[in-house]
């Protein structure tokens, strides 16, 4: 195990900066999680702290030994790639024991090591196979496989799922997280995909355009996103977020949206601008017979015992969780309210959520 400490990582391309200057920390056995879109700087800050890519300025340490200008083979650190990166013309037997035998380990150690990865992933039947003759989990298995046999101070996985089918990654997504409670490795793992992110980690940091924009745990990552893209990003259906064409003074308690009035947060701050959001996420909206912001129903999507409804208003399009004993018709008229509690007010101008809000949910 081994725990990870980034300093004021840094790293241009020219003259784009991929990643903005970080601070981030993994600690020891933890499973943590990089999250964003395609672009955001995930794959090269997991690259730097592989060795892969050396950063422009800051500091990377590994147990606190500073490994910024070490070559990533005098890295005690395994990379699992998206495609797998396996010996086509090798046997499973021969692909996991591959970085024993170029350290020259002793035959009979390797062949232990190898027979103990194999049945803790379930592969010893298929030691002699061709990978090429796998399929997409298996060949995954034996790519962890490869990894865990060095037994490394930290795992990093960059999308190893992203090539597998839905029911594969689901199972997949289990199969490591069960993993990573049996030997406790040190792991930073790589995705785009939400669910994944929420399912496994033990912290998630969410990445957007090189920046680090909020780190914590899944809970805290879902309830109290700091800033609107955290917030749009995590979720399935994502926040919904109400315009607000006006300012939010420093005490305000309550606001009004179309003639109506709601709670929210008292607020310890204020918002600088006139074009700010109240962000809702799906479950804390409710329909309501009298008081709330009209709106017609435009489509419900049945989750067995939850339905989704996906409602037009004269603010926006939003999306509401409700239980599948609720009965609506499409187009019939609604009106919406919010639980005031689990309002986030979000400053228009900086995108960040206002402190009060989202540390008194």
């Amino acid at each position: 195990m081994a725990e990870i400490v980034l300093r004021n990582v840094q790293k241009k391309f020219g003259d784009f900066v991929a990643v903005e200057a970080s601070n981030l920390k993994v600690e020891n056995g933890e499973f943590f999680v990089m999250l964003g879109p395609s672009g955001c700087g995930k794959t090269t800050t997991l690259r730097m702290i592989a060795g892969l890519e050396i950063p422009t300025t800051g500091s990377i340490l590994l147990d606190n030994k500073n490994v910024t200008s070490l070559r990533a083979s005098q890295r005690d650190i395994a990379f699992v790639f998206q495609l797998f990166a396996l010996y086509p013309h090798l046997n499973v037997e021969k692909n996991i024991s591959f970085p024993l035998r170029m350290q020259k380990m002793k035959s009979s150690e390797i062949k232990e090591r190898v027979r103990e990865v194999s049945q803790l992933l379930r592969i010893e039947h298929l030691l002699k196979s061709n990978v090429s003759n796998l399929a997409g989990g298996d060949r995954q298995r034996v790519a962890l496989g490869r990894a865990i046999v060095r037994r490394p101070a930290a795992f990093l996985m960059d999308e190893p799922l992203g090539t597998l089918d839905a029911e594969f990654r689901e199972e997949m997504c289990l199969e490591l997280k069960k993993l990573h409670k049996r030997i406790q490795a040190t792991t930073v793992y790589v995705t785009h995909d939400q669910i994944e992110a929420m399912t496994m980690g033990d912290k998630i940091a969410v990445m957007n355009q090189g920046k680090i924009l909020q780190n914590g745990s899944p809970n805290e990552i879902y309830s109290k996103p700091k800033t609107k893209f955290v917030g749009s990003f995590i979720g399935s259906p994502s926040m919904n977020f109400i315009p607000v064409k006006k300012s939010i003074e420093k005490g305000a308690t309550s606001i009004i949206i179309k003639g109506n009035e709601f709670g929210i947060p008292e607020q310890h701050e204020g918002t600088i601008g006139d074009q700010n959001f109240i962000g809702v996420r799906p479950e804390k909206m409710t329909l309501t017979k009298n008081q709330g912001i009209s709106g017609e129903v435009f489509g419900s999507e049945y989750l067995g015992s939850r339905n989704i409804l996906t409602i037009n208003t004269e603010v926006g399009q939003f999306k509401i969780r409700v239980s599948k004993d609720i009965k609506v018709s499409l187009r019939e008229n609604v009106k919406i309210s919010f639980d005031a509690h689990s309002a986030i007010i979000f400053d228009g101008t900086s995108d960040k959520a206002l402190q009060s809000a989202y540390m008194t949910i």
